[in-house]
């Protein structure tokens, strides 16, 4: 006597269980709308979570490629604040030979080329690495740009407008490397000749 056969197995395993409206526990329509709106604003949720973390992790991603860019581009802010009093000595060298004194020595000339030379030469290396001067003559003081050294009574100039420069300033790309260092204008008082004190 042989086995009864298995009873078959539908072809759709997968498909979704009919409900029965006769089951006394199937769900009323108002139970199964209720759970339908939890389910909706569960998988809103979720996916709002999801977004947020896809946006974190972009945001991580360009602060990470922002300081990355940094580091490329102000990693030498140090050694190029140090080479800066070089520059300097090499500009009070080459303005301390007047050109009486030029005209006068064959040798002291070849001297002064070599010496401008080395300064072009270094300021080229300098634009290479984002390094820039910065010369304020004439311009208005800016206190974020500037360090105030003296002032200068002057009628005719604004006061506050910078009318000598003692050391040039430098950029490193958009940051200051190192501010001016400047003399500005004073008004004056014309009718008791005296200057007025105004704040820089």
């Amino acid at each position: 006597m042989t086995d009864p056969l298995p009873e078959e197995v539908s072809a759709d395993e997968n498909a979704e269980p009919k409900i029965d409206p006769a089951d006394p526990n199937a769900p009323t329509l108002e139970e199964a709308l209720k759970q339908i709106t939890e389910l909706n604003k569960k998988a809103d949720e979720a996916q709002d979570k999801m977004l947020r973390a896809l946006a974190e992790a972009e945001n991580t991603r360009r602060r990470g490629e922002r300081d990355r860019q940094d580091i490329a581009k102000f990693s030498v802010t140090s050694f190029a604040r140090d080479l800066l009093s070089v520059s300097d000595n090499l500009r009070r060298a080459l303005n301390a030979i007047t050109p009486e004194l030029l005209d006068s020595s064959e040798r002291l000339k070849t001297i002064y080329e070599g010496v401008e030379a080395t300064e072009r030469e270094l300021l080229r290396t300098f634009e290479k690495n984002g390094i820039k001067k910065v010369d304020p003559l004439n311009q208005k003081f800016d206190p974020n740009m500037h360090e105030v050294i003296f002032e200068i009574p002057s009628a005719d100039k604004e006061p506050g407008t910078i009318l000598q420069v003692v050391e040039l300033g430098y950029m490193i790309h958009e940051r200051l490397l190192r501010p001016a260092r400047v003399g500005v204008a004073k008004g004056v008082d014309m009718t008791a000749g005296s200057t007025i004190d105004r704040q820089v």
